[in-house]
Order: C-alpha cells, then sequence, then structure tokens
C-alpha cells in the first residue's frame, strides 16, 4: 500500500546543515500524477553550492519508436519529467518566498496547458457521445490534480466537476464547492483548467438564506447548477441570470445516504441522455431510485427502481442512460459492483475495481464532454480515465 506525505510547499534558500542527507517530503504542485510515480526513487534534493535547492530527476535512456502509440507516450513522459523538475523538496524551511511560488504556479499551468495539448494531438481521438458500446469496461488510475481552491485538508465536503452540456463560449468552465461539513454555501465557477489550478478569473456565487444546500452532490448543466437544498428539495441556480428554482421530490427520505457521507440524499447527475437525479424512499425499503428530470420544467419525466440499497454504496453515477453505483473494497480500492441500464430496464452485478487516492470520497459525477470521472477525494481534486469497449480510445497523454 502507497502511502503519502504531503506538505505545504515552500521554497528555501538555505539549509541548517548539508554533512547528512536529508529525508524529503513532498507536494507536487497541480500535477497529475499515478500513485507508483510518487516515492519511486527517480527524483532526490541537494544543496547547491550557494546554499539552494536542487532537484535532481533520473529518467532512463529512451528511444523513439516509429509506432505513433509509443511516441506519444514518450511525448508525456518527457512532459511530466518537467513537471517533476518544478517539485520543490523541503525538510527544514527557513524562509517563504510567495512571489517566487507564484511564478512557479504560472510556469506549472504551462506544463498542464503542453499536456492538454498533447491530447488534443495525437492521432487517436475520443468519440465522445457514443453510447452504442456495453457499457464501461475499466478505469484508469486516479489522476490527483491538486489539493482543493481554499488549500485546506479541512474541507472534506464538496465536489469539482465541469458542466456536462456547455453553453458556447463555456465548454472549458469548472466548478467548485466545498466546505468543512456536509452543507454548500457557495460556489467557484473557473473560467478553464489553467484557472482551476491558479485559483484565478473566478466568479463565485453565494447562496442565499434560505437556499443553503447540503449533501454536495451537485451537477451542472446547461450553465446551471442542480443542488440539494433540505432534504427534499431540488434547487437549480442559473448562474447567467443568477435566478433560483426549486422542486420538492415527497418521496425522497432522509434515513438513507451513501456510506460515506451523510445529508447525500438527492444525487444529481448529467450524461449524453439527460439530466438526472438518484434517491431512495421508504416504499423502495432504501434501494437507489433513478429519476429522469425535464430541463424545462425542472420536474421528473421518467424513473425506475434499482435493486440496489443506498447505504451500502459509496456513491453511484451516471453514463449513457446506465446507472453505476460504487462501494469500497478496501482502504485503497473500490470497484463498480452494480449497473442499471435505463434504456432496457436491465440490472447487471459487476466487479470493476478502481484505485483510490484517499480513502473516502464524497463526489462522483461522470462528464459527457470528455468522458471522465470527476472524484472529490478527501480534499483533493481526482478524475479517472474510463474505457468503454468499443468507439472509444483513452488518452495516451
Amino acid at each position: 500500500m502507497n502511502t503519502f506525505s504531503v506538505w505545504p510547499i515552500w521554497l528555501c534558500n538555505t539549509w541548517s546543515t548539508v554533512n547528512e542527507p536529508h529525508p524529503v517530503s513532498y507536494l507536487l504542485l497541480g500535477a497529475t500524477v499515478s500513485l507508483e510515480d510518487w516515492e519511486s526513487g527517480n527524483v532526490t534534493a541537494s544543496v547547491g553550492d550557494s546554499g539552494q535547492c536542487l532537484c535532481h530527476v533520473y529518467a532512463p535512456d529512451t528511444t523513439f519508436p516509429a509506432d505513433r502509440v509509443e511516441h506519444m507516450q514518450q511525448v508525456s513522459k518527457d512532459m511530466i519529467i518537467e513537471i517533476q523538475n518544478m517539485t520543490m523538496f523541503v525538510n527544514q524551511l527557513e524562509s517563504y518566498d510567495k512571489s517566487n511560488l507564484e511564478v512557479i504556479r504560472i510556469e506549472f499551468a504551462k506544463l498542464q496547458k503542453k499536456l492538454e495539448d498533447c491530447q488534443q494531438d495525437q492521432d487517436f481521438k475520443l468519440d465522445i457521445g457514443n453510447c452504442n458500446g456495453t457499457g464501461i469496461v475499466s478505469l484508469s488510475k486516479p489522476n490527483v490534480i491538486q489539493l482543493n481552491a481554499h488549500l485546506s485538508g479541512g474541507y472534506l465536503y464538496g465536489g469539482w466537476a465541469k458542466d456536462s452540456k456547455p453553453l458556447r463560449g463555456y465548454e472549458s468552465m469548472y466548478v467548485y464547492g466545498a466546505h468543512t461539513g456536509p452543507n454548500i454555501y457557495d460556489f467557484y465557477l473557473y473560467r478553464d483548467y489553467d484557472s482551476l489550478i491558479l485559483r484565478s478569473n473566478f466568479k463565485r456565487y453565494d447562496l442565499p438564506s434560505g437556499w443553503v444546500g447540503t449533501g454536495n452532490n451537485f451537477a451542472v448543466r446547461g450553465h446551471s447548477i442542480y443542488y440539494q437544498r433540505s432534504t427534499y428539495d431540488m434547487c437549480k441556480i442559473n448562474v447567467t441570470s443568477n435566478k433560483y428554482d426549486y422542486r420538492a421530490i415527497s418521496e425522497a427520505s432522509g434515513s438513507f445516504s451513501y456510506s460515506y457521507s451523510t445529508n447525500q440524499i438527492l444525487d444529481f447527475a448529467g450524461d449524453e441522455n439527460g439530466l438526472w437525479v438518484m434517491y431512495a424512499s421508504e416504499d423502495s425499503k432504501g434501494k437507489i431510485i433513478v429519476a429522469k428530470l425535464d430541463e424545462k420544467s425542472f420536474g421528473i419525466e421518467d424513473k425506475w427502481n434499482t435493486g440496489v440499497y443506498k447505504q451500502l454504496s459509496g456513491n453511484a453515477f451516471m453514463a449513457c442512460g446506465v446507472m453505476y453505483a460504487t462501494r469500497s473494497v478496501d482502504l485503497t480500492t473500490e470497484e463498480i459492483f452494480y449497473a442499471l441500464d435505463t434504456r432496457t430496464g436491465e440490472e447487471q452485478h459487476l466487479s470493476i475495481p478502481f484505485q483510490k487516492f484517499q480513502e473516502k470520497y464524497t463526489y462522483l459525477d461522470y462528464n459527457p464532454t470528455d468522458q471522465k470521472l470527476y472524484m472529490y477525494n478527501n480534499g483533493y481534486y481526482v478524475s479517472y480515465n474510463l474505457a468503454f469497449p468499443q468507439g472509444w480510445q483513452a488518452p495516451l497523454c
């Protein structure tokens, strides 16, 4: 099992002693890193002649084969090494230079943009919106982006997401909302990925009195944010007009939440087939009900009963009209164990394991525009690439 020591990022000018090597703890600035890359031994720290901190990265000799796929993988590795070169290793810290930290953040954002361009320029393209396959077959390793925008480990309850049906000009927008408890007091809208990483170029929406949310399982669709208020109320805020609306689901029961968090009574989702809300009732005996919402009237259009108990599920999400439920296997492993296809009514009992960055998470949301799964894992932004059996290729970068 991998363990992590995550420390704040400081810049040091001198070490108190240079006679012995120092153990180092580290934090990679917002980089996307698989778990095996942490503590790999390929990166070491030393002290320069002037007392500055030096980072040494050791990479194996490689060649560029003619095959396009291997070439793109190598390009990705080279760019990740560039990001690793920016990591600051510290043990004894004597000074903190905020201006230099901001410079590093800007340089990191540039490298992240290079990685995104690599994905866009490769030969294999995502067949976005294609639901002709038979469902999810596997997930990638977790892509750990960075700590939340509050830069606080105490903000354990929250989520981050993209618009599942974005308006033109807002395709790159990200939404973040979190707090120290299972309530929703505000949302932050970031212009693009770089802005999310740098915590800049954002709009903050403070929910007025009477509209404070709970449960954290919000969804973004059509430039509106859908979230839970109290036990039964579905709320909607249009971030263009700042108009609020709500509808009550009277049969939803406050007795049934997901296993990782309380108050997650209504769980919203948006996929290729529309807008959804998942909940459980006394009549369903705690089993999840999937309801499709009419986006214009903001009412329930249709609903399906599932065979999975909500309290035994870590979370659930929708993809291509299929509801997937997850549960814990152990401290580092989760699995998709159940699926209901709303197109056919067919239920499936599955075992699709995937790795967790940390044990508990309070948010899981699929986005059809990039076919990624977004997780808020113990205060960290985490994402997964999904593998479908046909009509889709996972990005190589």
